[in-house]
């Protein structure tokens, strides 16, 4: 059975092919040509250029840039960066276990929460605090690589959070607020990227890491945006403030 991403991408992938059959279509009236002297340069049959501009044909990338091409115009195709992959490594499992075993039980989390606007992803986990009015969208980061990349993503999902599906239920009597958390994994690798980029942590986590833990694992109040670590290795993995 289909996931819920795969046909959310073939949904995209619908539109994005209804787009082009559009434009393609456009240029083709206002060039003042027919299907058939398109499909004849392009080396289609004329009928499959009904059927794309249509819909009911999905061409290959070769066929759209013949059929481009012979409509004088170029075409592209290339991935665009949004928020962050939606696969999860081994690491990332053990550190999102890690988390929800380490709460206080005034917090109740919500995992992998899809965002669709502004910015479209996942977030990893959203943490709320019922008494507070206070949601916590948090980062789960077992391999820093690209500082401001994270920080961008976090930040425009975190945005994000009123598209989510839970919003509703959340903002029952008014709109929560909402802060952000990144939990970094443990290791040399992650710990130099900190140290390089500590000026940009610091204005994107500001508040101290030692009282976020305090209040996600007890009854400290929640100190804004911040940033701890997750040690997996060892007898015993936990959270810490470094």
């Amino acid at each position: 059975m289909p996931t819920r991403l795969q046909l959310d991408a073939d949904r995209r992938a619908a539109a994005i092919r209804r787009s082009i059959a559009d434009d393609l279509r456009q240029l083709r009236v206002d060039a003042g040509v027919s299907r058939v002297a398109v499909a004849r340069v392009a080396g289609v049959d004329p009928s499959f250029i009904t059927k794309m501009e249509a819909g009911r044909r999905a061409p290959s990338i070769e066929t759209y840039v013949r059929i481009a091409a012979a409509l004088g115009a170029d075409f592209t195709a290339r991935p665009y960066p949004n928020t962050g992959p939606q696969i999860r490594d081994r690491h990332q499992v053990r550190m999102a276990e890690l988390l929800l075993a380490s709460l206080h039980r005034r917090w109740r989390a919500t995992p992998e929460v899809a965002v669709q606007r502004p910015a479209r992803g996942w977030i990893d986990a959203v943490l709320e605090e019922p008494l507070a009015r206070l949601l916590v969208a948090t980062e789960l980061e077992s391999d820093v690589r690209r500082v401001e990349q994270i920080l961008r993503w976090s930040r425009e999902k975190a945005d994000s959070l009123p598209s989510a599906t839970p919003w509703s239920a959340w903002a029952r009597e008014a709109d929560p607020a909402v802060s952000r958390l990144l939990v970094v994994r443990w290791t040399r690798a992650n710990r130099e990227v900190a140290v390089a980029a500590r000026r940009q942590l610091r204005e994107a986590y500001p508040a101290d890491p030692r009282d976020a833990l305090e209040a996600l694992t007890g009854d400290g109040a929640w100190p804004g945006a911040a940033m701890i670590w997750a040690r997996l290795e060892g007898p015993e993995p936990r959270l810490f403030a470094a």
